[in-house]
């Protein structure tokens, strides 16, 4: 016979993992005991060696559905045994090291139940069990009891005692079980504060209506898992452009949820990957090609008797879905219902319905009552409330697939805050804090070869915004019990996240580390690749909207030879000024005429062009002013940023030309036209042409002989699919180019492709294709975004690799 301790990290709490252990030891004859505490779950046990071995072994085969096992050590147990049987006992509290399991969707077990009226559970909201339901969304504390939950306000009822304490059953010691006599309950509120009975609507109960009421054009603010939606129906197009108008989110696309995926496919393709992240337990929205490309109509910022080609979604169907949901766009995002609340309201919905976050522009979704009350009183028509309180706001997350890897967009909701296991080498390093960037923020926790990421906070510009960061990062540092040793942050002087974390290391007297933009976003995409600490340098391309170098200059289309702790500038894109700064992110046409201008262009737009739409459109703006602007620098930092490029050749061609409401969406908008016959082709007439140079120790490339050929072709009417073709095409073709080159030069073996602007498809499959053909192997996002958001987990692992350098 022996004793051992079995000690047991990962994510192993509030997954349904003691009672997998009960059951096993049970069937392997064991006696012991096994609890949860700080580091994950302590197991005591004791029986023959056979037994132990089995039961080991049928651990880590038989781990429940949401469990992840990260870690298992088995040392032989000195103390008192005094077990006669094997039992869970008491959660013991001690220094945290455990992991908090995201949320997760509603599982079938549960589905069933709440549609079967023989079920204690019929229609009833807020059905779990430890395969499901509310994790991070609701805990306040660790080790994850009921008393350490927004479920603490409600006293467990006999029936659901019985199941919680019923090793047998699978809500055993689920910690949010509740049933109608003794959880939350939902109800209904009209918007105006007048009362709503049943009789209103003759259906089962308030959750019910709100099928009724989104059928009829109303708008219902939803109070859901992590936070309050707004909900409408996305067929109609008058309740869109009411939800749009009122929410202030006027080009921005909607996300939708459909009931199931017969639902979704009626309106879009759905492969086997697809499918599997939309009924997976993390349940994300997910980017889907529109069956029909759509219609084209056309754009009202281009001007009147432009011809211009928006995407508008439309199906086959009797039900179109509304044309405002994602104008512009050749893709829908779709989720499908992830808790009982959103299965019954759309039980009898037929049809897609927009679910948005429940806020006011570019705020923080709200997440009570009171709030809700308050600021969405103007937007939604009805509210669907209940009583238990959401301690951590988390959005859904995004998603989409291509070729045949997923590429996170938005890491939040069912990922957040599951742990990135860290490349070999940095599994001795000190805890620390990155702080992450000032767009589509995350922070991230460094600690024992593990990074924790927050759930997407997004734009810290936004002070509301700002101020939630700074409350999630105190209920992490509390949860976690993360004491940094060092703070990293974004070298941006300004970025509001930088200056928090220069305050908080000099509160705590701590160092603190500035890490360049671009650097982070390569170092974030080798982590999640798995290169060791000690890798020798790859080169990294990192293309974004912009990011401040090493120079002081701002950066944004990088070719860097990088490992974990240093970098060498080898290429970048031409800079060109941002005419008016920030101003130049939502007015495109800045961008096309500081190209044009910094290509030496201009004098050739009025000799040979001046019959373009374009320039017409140039002409109408105050030049003198700009060009003023331009010369001596007023407001119009130069930056080599390929998101901008985008901008301009978007506006170039007649694409959200004049205005955009949102960074990117004229080069989301050309992406979703490109004609894909046209690429893939030699034909050097099918490609635009970019040049290379050399200055300063550093290569260039420089797009005057793509604004030639670009300019040749809006004289030639070429139409704008097989334009927006031809950039991508030849913009890939460039980047392969360059990167042949420098292995000329380099030892290059393996290329990270970084940044915002690799979320656009058809530029990553063309380079990632190009570089293959070159024998170059391709790391590419996957587990965190490609944009700003995967950025801390960069500033965090070059700061460990520093740190363990500097010993």
């Amino acid at each position: 016979m022996a004793t051992e301790e079995i000690r047991v990290r990962g994510t192993v709490q509030g997954v349904g993992f003691r009672p997998t252990v009960y059951r096993l030891a049970k069937a392997c004859g064991l006696r012991g005991d096994v609890c949860n505490d700080g580091q994950g779950v302590l197991i005591r046990v004791s029986g023959s060696e056979d037994a132990l071995t089995e039961f080991v072994a049928r651990l880590q085969t038989e781990c429940p559905p949401l469990a992840k096992i990260n870690a298992l050590t088995r040392t032989p147990y000195e103390g008192k045994f005094n077990f006669n049987n094997f039992v869970i006992s008491t959660s013991i509290s001690n220094a945290i090291k455990t992991e908090i399991v995201p949320d997760a969707a509603t599982c079938l077990q549960c589905q069933q139940e709440i549609f079967d009226p023989f079920s204690r559970f019929y229609r009833y909201p807020f059905t779990n069990c430890t395969h499901c339901g509310p994790r991070l969304s609701i805990i306040r504390a660790i080790p994850y009891d009921r008393c350490n939950t927004s479920m603490s306000a409600f006293a467990i009822c006999s029936e659901c005692a019985k199941e919680y304490n019923n090793i047998e059953n699978r809500r055993f010691h689920a910690q949010p079980v509740a049933c109608h006599a003794c959880g939350p309950i939902a109800w209904l509120e009209r918007a105006d504060g007048k009362s709503v009975t049943a009789s209103m609507f003759s259906m089962l109960d308030d959750v019910d209506a709100v099928c009724t009421l989104l059928q009829k054009g109303e708008i219902v603010a939803i109070k859901g898992l992590g936070g309050i939606h707004l909900a409408c129906d996305a067929t109609q197009e008058t309740a869109v452009q009411r939800l749009r108008q009122r929410k202030r989110r006027y080009h921005k696309p909607f996300a939708l949820m459909a009931r199931d995926i017969e639902v979704i496919e009626q309106y879009c393709t759905v492969n086997a990957k697809e499918k599997e992240l939309l009924t997976s337990a993390a349940a994300p929205i997910v980017l889907l090609q529109l069956k029909e490309r759509g219609l084209f109509t056309p754009n009202p910022s281009a001007g009147s008797g432009h011809r211009s080609s928006l995407l508008t979604p439309h199906s086959l169907n009797s039900l179109h879905i509304a044309s405002s949901v994602a104008a512009g766009q050749n893709t829908l995002g779709f989720m499908l219902p992830y808790t009982p609340l959103h299965h019954l309201i759309l039980r009898r919905m037929n049809r897609p319905i927009v679910l948005t976050s429940g806020n006011i522009a570019d705020e923080p979704q709200c997440i009570n009552n009171d709030e809700a009350r308050e600021k969405l009183k103007t937007v939604a028509d009805y509210f669907i409330f209940h009583n238990r309180e959401i301690i951590n706001r988390v959005d859904d997350s995004v998603v989409r697939v291509i070729g045949d890897k997923v590429q996170t967009i938005r890491r939040a909701r069912g990922y957040a805050p599951a742990p990135i296991s860290l490349p070999p080498g940095f599994h001795k390093v000190p805890q620390i804090l990155a702080m992450g960037s000032e767009l589509k923020n995350t922070f991230c926790l460094l600690r024992e070869g593990e990074a924790i990421l927050s759930q997407h906070l997004g734009d810290l510009e936004n002070a509301a915004a700002f101020n939630a960061y700074q409350e999630t990062l105190n209920l992490y540092l509390n949860l976690f019990e993360h004491q940094p040793e060092v703070i990293a942050i974004d070298k941006h002087p300004e970025y509001l996240s930088s200056k928090l974390g220069k305050k908080l290391a000099d509160t705590n007297q701590i160092k603190v580390h500035q890490i360049q933009h671009h650097h982070a976003h390569i170092a974030a995409c080798m982590a999640e690749n798995d290169i060791h600490l000690d890798s020798p340098p790859i080169l990294g391309i990192t293309l974004d909207g912009l990011g401040y170098g090493d120079d002081s200059t701002l950066w944004g289309g990088e070719f860097l030879l990088a490992d974990y702790r240093k970098f060498k500038r080898l290429a970048t894109f031409k800079s060109v000024a941002m005419v008016g700064g920030e101003q130049a992110i939502y007015q495109p046409w800045r961008n096309t005429y500081a190209h044009l201008v910094a290509a030496n262009l201009w004098d050739d737009c009025e000799q040979k062009y001046a019959d373009l739409e374009i320039f017409k459109f140039l002409k109408n703006k105050p030049l003198k002013l700009l060009n003023q602007l331009i010369e001596k620098e007023i407001n119009s930092p130069r930056a080599s940023s390929v998101g901008r490029l985008f901008d301009a050749v978007a506006a170039a061609i007649g694409i959200y030309r004049e205005e955009c409401s949102y960074e990117g969406q004229a080069a989301i908008a050309m992406e979703a036209i490109v004609d894909v016959s046209s690429l893939n082709n030699d034909k050097e007439t099918l490609i635009y042409p970019f040049s290379f140079s050399f200055s300063d120790s550093i290569y260039c490339i420089d797009p005057r002989p793509m604004w030639q050929a670009l300019l040749n072709d809006l004289q030639q009417q070429i139409p704008q699919p097989v334009m927006a073709a031809k950039f991508h095409q030849g913009l890939a073709n460039a980047i392969v180019e360059m990167v042949k080159h420098l292995s000329e030069e380099n030892l290059i073996y393996q290329v990270a492709l970084t940044g915002g602007v690799f979320q656009n498809c058809i530029l990553l499959e063309q380079v990632t294709k190009g570089l293959q053909i070159l024998g170059i192997k391709v790391l590419t996002h996957s587990l965190v975004p490609a944009n700003d958001g995967g950025l801390s987990l960069g500033q965090a692992v070059i700061t460990a690799a520093q740190l363990i350098h500097e010993c």
